[in-house]
């Protein structure tokens, strides 16, 4: 269970601060954020895939066959969590700080 909160947090941090790049260089919160979440997909859905495939040989083991199966269930569950929900909640926790960003970028996109 540490090894597998290990990856999935560390996927989390790495999510966020690909989102805090992107909003370093000046990009509006959403298009950040569906970029962070673009770039990090593909390497999130391979750990995952890894933890799986790992853990599926423990299944024939009778005495780590629960160990095995709560770990296919929390990375699956995590990786749902690192990709929907923590985006989620960072744009709902930090839209008030760029929505006055935003409308300067849109308006001067409309001057133009």
């Amino acid at each position: 269970m540490i090894a597998l909160a290990g990856v999935m947090v560390r996927n989390s941090i790495l999510i966020i601060d690909f989102i805090e790049i992107r909003l370093n260089d000046e990009i509006p919160l959403k298009q950040a954020i569906i970029e962070a979440g673009a770039v990090r997909t593909t390497p999130i859905l391979l750990t995952t895939g890894a933890v799986v495939i790992g853990a599926s040989i423990i299944l024939f083991d009778p005495i780590f066959q629960g160990l095995a199966i709560s770990l296919v269930a929390g990375a699956i569950v995590s990786t749902v969590l690192t990709l929907i929900v923590v985006p989620l909640l960072y744009y709902m926790i930090e839209k008030h700080k760029y929505e006055n960003k935003e409308d300067v970028v849109v308006n001067n996109k409309k001057e133009i």
